[in-house]
């Protein structure tokens, strides 16, 4: 069979792979763009879109149960019609999707492939019966749902971040085994649409990552939504009971029982079939696809971005990613990934902003440290939206004052956080956000006033 040439191939249509199609077919280069599910990727179709497009649903019910707290009378009791719910999220994530497919149809040099690419050589690619080749090949693979080998699993249903995307029903009592980002979103979500929640989690606490402070406050935040909590789970089961699932979780205590089951365990990297093997491509024991700075494997002429590289999870990071590749190739301007600030969100509501370093990797550093910090009690226009949940924490390098990492948990909070972000990329000091003049009334108003109030970090 006769190879078809391109200029480069790029395996996932995901945050990163689709723009650089564009980008490298606006420098003239043909490519051939190959997706084995949906264009998008996780973002698009299963992630962060139709995702908070539900949260935002969720949202609405929330507010509306509260709405005599504002003086304001509904005519009968707030319902939720979950079909509706569904079918706007599939109204937005379509559109997504669609606005990218017309966008790859229009380019005039970009072949889009669907099926699964297997590597054959180093620089070619066979996917179903087209064999592809190219010079300059670029990973955009993603992830999947991880699903261990847990006893009695495989006897159950059980539901992942992707098939609660398809759920037609509202779960009677929703159990969510995991209690990290993407089960603490689901799990506020649906008790927000009216499911009986139930989170069980294997570690001592909720969002094993955050500070301690920051895990207990969303453990009271979730708690006060009457959802069940349990946490050092160290006897996972799962068996059928009826037409329930029994999910067992410590030793001498009762299992949950519910009518659905959510695993969300991590994440798996989509490089374990790929034939990274035949083309030479080393990846870690995690199977992340070793990258360098600039996010070339160890083969020259394949890159890795996105979450198969390990370097980050999320689809900022993803797009990042792209923009690292493309600046080098393209631009003459060395970016690197070493740039880059750690920074996400926890989309419950009120929302987790983070950015930088939490307060135990600070005192882990050993540096003498400074640490401001703000109930949203105190925050006025937390206050006045009746939404007083959570606090604010910037850290600060006591020797440099150069911001070290800053914690917003609270409304807004995932919007608020790039005040401290952008302040770190541009390497200034703490005493210019404490110089700012914020708009009243505001929740980020009050970090100018936190980094006034710094105190040694005990």
């Amino acid at each position: 069979m006769t190879a078809k040439t391109f200029d480069a191939i790029i395996i996932g249509a995901g945050q990163a792979g689709t723009p650089l199609a564009g980008r490298l077919n606006a420098a003239g280069m043909s490519v051939a763009l190959i997706e084995r599910k949906l264009v998008g990727g996780t973002c698009v179709n299963t992630g962060c879109i139709p995702t908070k497009t539900m949260v935002a649903s969720a949202y609405a019910a929330h507010l509306a149960r509260r709405a005599a707290d504002y003086g304001v009378t509904l005519s009968g009791p707030v319902g939720v019609d979950y079909k509706a719910i569904k079918a706007r999220k599939d109204k937005v994530s379509g559109a997504s999707r669609t606005g990218l497919e017309s966008w790859i149809a229009g380019m005039d040099k970009c072949t889009l492939y669907r099926g699964h690419a297997r590597f054959e050589s180093a620089n070619t690619v066979r996917v179903g019966d087209d064999l592809l080749t190219a010079d300059k090949i670029f990973l955009n693979t993603g992830g999947r749902a991880s699903v261990p080998d847990l006893p009695g699993i495989h006897d159950i249903d059980y539901l992942t971040n992707s098939s609660m995307m398809d759920l037609e029903v509202l779960p009677r009592h929703l159990i969510v085994v995991g209690g990290s980002y993407i089960s603490l979103e689901f799990a506020q979500m649906f008790r927000r649409f009216g499911s009986e929640i139930t989170v069980i989690e294997k570690s001592p606490r909720l969002t094993g990552r955050e500070d301690e402070d920051v895990s207990a406050t969303i453990l009271s935040i979730l708690e006060n939504e009457g959802i069940t909590v349990h946490v050092g789970a160290d006897d996972i089961g799962f068996a059928k009971q009826g037409d329930d699932i029994a999910v067992t979780f410590s030793a001498g205590k009762p299992p949950a029982v519910g009518s659905h089951v959510l695993l969300a365990l991590g994440r798996t990297l989509n490089t374990d079939d790929l034939g990274l093997d035949r083309a030479g491509v080393a990846v870690d024991k995690r199977g992340a696809v070793i990258v360098d700075d600039q996010l070339r494997t160890s083969v020259p002429g394949i890159w890795a971005m996105g979450d198969c590289n390990g370097k980050g999870a999320f689809t900022h990071t993803s797009y990042n990613d792209y923009e690292i590749v493309a600046a080098n190739l393209l631009d003459n301007d060395p970016r690197k990934v070493s740039d880059r600030i750690e920074a996400y969100a926890l989309y419950i509501d009120p929302p987790l902003g983070r950015c930088g370093m939490t307060e135990a990797a600070v005192k882990k550093s050993g540096r003498r440290a400074l640490v401001g910090q703000r109930p949203m009690t105190r925050v006025g226009r937390a206050v006045e939206k009746g939404e007083t949940q959570g606090f604010m924490k910037i850290l600060v390098d006591a020797d440099t004052r150069q911001i070290l990492g800053c914690s917003v948990l609270g409304p807004g909070g995932d919007e608020a956080v790039h005040c401290v972000l952008d302040l770190m990329y541009a390497k200034a000091p703490v005493d210019t956000l404490a110089r700012a003049t914020h708009i009243h009334p505001t929740v980020s108003e009050l970090l100018p006033t936190i980094a006034q109030e710094l105190k040694p970090l005990a």
